[in-house]
């Protein structure tokens, strides 16, 4: 077993005046294996959201259990609703599976071709068609490399080219082309995804005529991050909250101007506040030797956790914390973009200076923000440990 891990990130839009988006993308993800399906419903609306739904959940179910493809597509067929219109079950679908991060096997009908970025370039893997209840499924299997890009789509993709674009040829091999750039640019799966769908949304002129939807697998090393923030409740464990703190691999950040100063005293060096106003919603950062980056406590967190919930929803605040100095921000990228393990380290010491009268900020909202930010990043497939001080 190596050390890689698959980062997988995906969004979707509906097609103009539609609620319902009738893609859908369901992941299963584990110790030994991951699993990507990107199904795509007949249609529009409803009808299709109840068909893509329904194909994803049962393929990921039934494929995460090791039952047979063949066993799997004839399940499908049978549950699915029949059209009305068109008397048939209809829904094509895209499967990428993880094996001990070592192999990937996709399988892939009736869907746009998958891209493999491999070393920068486009890499044309071999597949194998097979007729399973009628329907034409290609497979394939191969050694995964690190660094590599699996690209994954429904049809709203290639459809954009009808849209108000001048540049009418928008295929798989020119939609290629546009995401080469992008290879070494160490970019996340969901921002790979997002650059992907924006470029597509451009060429729908704004109005897409179809439901659209990118689903990036990226094949990358762990990356340990580790977060300290609040003294401990009682203040002689903090040298053994401190030691267990920078005896972990990969980088630290301390977050809490108390906490920090504690550090500062730990290792015997000077903490460097800074002065300047980066975000006005965001206090100064400071500087301490043997730290990767110090910031304020709750409320930096607490910005923290706004993108984090946009992350995982609509990506639109990316253009914000992706290029910015603040501190938030740099969280942002360390914890979002660069980590595939965070731990974190929770002193539960209660901040005097938080329990003046009229202060907004208390132990439950730190405890709170600190909750659902893990929570959102297990949602982004990052490996949480929390230990309480």
């Amino acid at each position: 077993m190596n050390d890689f891990c698959a980062d997988i990130g995906y969004g979707s839009m509906n097609k103009d005046g539609e609620q319902l988006c009738g893609d859908h993308v369901e992941i299963i993800q584990n110790d030994d294996a991951c699993l990507a399906v990107l199904a795509d419903g007949m249609g529009s609306g409803v009808k299709a959201s109840i068909l893509s739904t329904l194909t994803a959940k049962l393929l990921s179910t039934m494929l995460a259990e090791n039952l047979q493809l063949e066993d799997c597509v004839e399940t499908i067929a049978l549950a699915l609703p029949v059209c009305a219109e068109r008397h048939v079950a209809y829904s094509t679908f895209t499967v990428i599976r993880i094996l001990e991060n070592e192999e990937a096997e996709i399988i892939q009908y009736d869907n746009p071709s998958v891209i493999l970025l491999r070393r920068g370039e486009p890499f044309a893997f071999p597949r194998t068609e097979r007729n399973i209840g009628g329907k034409r499924i290609y497979s394939s299997r191969l050694a995964v490399e690190e660094n590599d890009i699996f690209i994954m789509m429904s049809d709203g993709c290639i459809h954009a080219s009808e849209g108000e674009s001048l540049d009418l040829k928008w295929d798989v091999p020119s939609i290629t082309e546009f995401m080469e750039p992008f290879y070494d640019a160490g970019f996340t799966a969901k921002t790979l995804a997002t650059i992907l769908l924006d470029e597509c949304y451009a060429r729908y002129g704004g109005s897409p005529g179809d439901d659209t939807t990118v689903c990036v697998v990226k094949i990358r090393k762990r990356e340990p991050v580790n977060l300290l923030m609040g003294p401990p409740a009682d203040r002689d464990d903090c040298g053994k909250m401190l030691s267990l703190f920078f005896s972990k691999e990969g980088r630290h950040i301390i977050c809490g101007g108390t906490t920090s100063e504690i550090a500062a005293e730990y290792l015997g060096r000077k903490l460097i506040p800074h002065r300047e106003i980066v975000d006005p919603e965001v206090p100064p950062i400071s500087e301490l030797e043997g730290v990767d980056l110090v910031t304020e406590g709750v409320v930096t967190m607490g910005k923290v956790l706004k993108y984090a919930q946009d992350y995982l929803q609509d990506n639109e605040k990316f253009k914000q914390w992706s290029y910015k100095r603040d501190g938030a921000s740099l969280i942002a990228r360390m914890l979002f973009e660069d980590a595939t393990d965070i731990h974190f380290f929770i002193g539960k010491a209660v901040n005097p200076a938080h329990q003046i009268t009229g202060m907004p900020i208390g132990f439950d909202v730190k405890m709170q923000v600190v909750q659902e930010l893990e929570a959102c990043l297990r949602q982004m497939g990052k490996r949480i440990r929390v230990s309480y001080f």
